[in-house]
């Protein structure tokens, strides 16, 4: 875990698994140095009080693939304008103008395009400022765990007025986790790791889900106990050797792009340590899609996922 992407929170793209890696170290990196210089906002996407605030907004840019998806999903989106480099859902986001992302966002484009609303990262300090000069409103996104996704829906329903709809998606986003979590209830919790990046065809360079965050809080949704729970930051950097020590029961790596040969023989790289219990029962899985790694309304789809590896018998 945009993991909230150092490398994502531009999240995501067409660049092989190094992007992918990227965009999900970044998940956790962004929320880190958002937690950080911002720990002191009332709630996701306080907007400054020197902007003006406006009761709706009909000219929104959105940089950040999550706020874009959300627009989207509580009936805004015919009022976004222009989104981010990396953003890739919905679809209706293709035929709209790219304006960069966390580290690179074209300013002067920006306010060429004159928005009444320009949706942009907490951390982006330069860029408010500019914003603020120009007498541009913006909301500032600051991802945290997998609860604050429907908050910052219904935050931003608010912002842009429609905070009727958006009240009702982040609900049906609540409903769908908390089925899951039923689902599984009274169920053994396996031990999990949660990979979301290692060199290719080894076992080098692993990163791991920590104890908090928004990967950990799906991986507990699904019902699993994080291997690394009680490590207390969102990405662990690993060996092989501490992958021995937490003798993990399920092993689950993430891959941001679309499922190929590569990617599934690549998984075999952990047949190397046969002591490990997800290995020696088989229990080594990939997990292919943006839905992990962009915390936005599809996360639903994303810890039931997770569950239906984890437990597969309380799916059938």
């Amino acid at each position: 875990m945009k993991p909230e992407s150092a490398g994502r929170l531009d999240h995501g793209g067409h660049g092989g698994e190094s992007r992918a890696r990227r965009s999900l170290v970044s998940v956790c990196s962004e929320t880190r140095r958002a937690l950080r210089g911002h720990a002191l906002l009332a709630a996701i996407g306080l907007v400054a009080a020197t902007v003006a605030i406006r009761a709706q907004a009909s000219r929104i840019i959105s940089i950040v693939p999550a706020t874009t998806e959300m627009l989207f999903a509580i009936g805004a989106g015919d009022r976004v304008i222009a989104v981010g480099t990396y953003d890739r859902f919905p679809p209706e986001v293709d035929r709209l103008p790219r304006l960069g992302a966390l580290l690179d966002p074209n300013v002067e484009r920006i306010i060429a395009m004159r928005p009444d609303l320009v949706v942009l990262y907490g951390t982006q300090d330069t860029l408010r400022a500019q914003l603020e000069r120009a007498s541009i409103p913006y909301y500032a996104y600051t991802h945290r765990g997998l609860s604050d996704v429907a908050d910052t829906m219904r935050s931003l329903g608010r912002r842009v007025g429609v905070a009727a709809r958006a009240n009702e998606a982040a609900q049906r986003l609540e409903q769908q986790i908390a089925s899951v979590r039923a689902k599984v209830a009274g169920r053994a919790k396996p031990k999990a790791l949660l990979v979301f990046g290692r060199e290719p065809r080894s076992l080098r360079g692993i990163d791991a889900s920590g104890g908090v965050g928004f990967l950990h809080d799906m991986l507990e949704a699904a019902g699993a106990v994080n291997a690394l729970a009680d490590v207390t930051r969102q990405a662990v950097q690993m060996s092989t050797e501490m992958v021995l020590a937490r003798a993990p029961d399920v092993i689950i790596e993430l891959r941001y792009t679309g499922g190929d040969e590569t990617s599934q023989a690549d998984v075999k790289a952990w047949d190397a340590l046969p002591a490990v219990p997800a290995v020696r029962n088989k229990r080594v899985f990939l997990l292919q899609g943006e839905e992990f790694v962009v915390p936005g309304p599809r996360v639903g789809h994303a810890v039931e996922r997770l569950s239906r590896t984890i437990h597969p018998d309380a799916w059938r």
